[in-house]
């Protein structure tokens, strides 16, 4: 009884493609036929054809079932694994050394920087009640009344000179 394409790929389990590849000229010519049914043509191979497919894939594409396959867990240690392994957990204990140093020391810096801001606070808070209470000064005490740089009131008699501006576009203030 002769076998359709879909069949033969799912007893093979290979693709469509992978048995039109084997099919030449000639194997077409001798045992696959063409049979139109429901507006569809399906290809269907001889069973002469089919037994040569199946000595092909069955010989080339061994199926392999899960029962015919071990897992097995096992790690196999080596000398050179065991050496590397020692190296990298050294190198691990090594740089927690290093991280809890430099933790350390940041923290030490975190406290500086706190007395550094504490201090400045201070320092301000002096500056800013010592320019807040008013103290006599020499300058004070020494201004009176005929200060000539200060004009005083009526009696100011001075005219403003206006000096010409100098740049770009001066000319045109003329």
């Amino acid at each position: 009884m002769s076998k359709t394409m879909k069949q033969l790929t799912m007893e093979f389990g290979v693709t469509r493609q992978a048995i039109m590849r084997k099919m030449d000229d000639n194997f077409r010519s001798k045992y696959v036929s063409k049979i139109h049914s429901n507006g569809v043509s399906r290809l269907t191979i001889s069973d002469d054809g089919y037994k040569l497919l199946k000595q092909h894939f069955l010989s080339s594409n061994r199926v392999v079932s899960n029962e015919d396959v071990s897992y097995s867990n096992h790690v196999t240690h080596d000398s050179t694994t065991d050496t590397a392994m020692e190296l990298l957990e050294n190198q691990l204990v090594e740089k927690d050394k290093q991280i809890e140093k430099l933790q350390q020391s940041l923290s030490e810096a975190h406290k500086l920087l706190d007395q550094q801001q504490q201090l400045n606070l201070s320092t301000n808070r002096q500056n800013e009640k010592l320019l807040d209470t008013p103290q006599k000064t020499s300058e004070d005490a020494s201004k009176d009344d005929t200060d000539v740089l200060e004009p005083t009131g009526d009696h100011y008699k001075g005219e403003e000179v206006k000096t010409p501006k100098k740049g770009l576009f001066g000319w045109l203030r003329r």
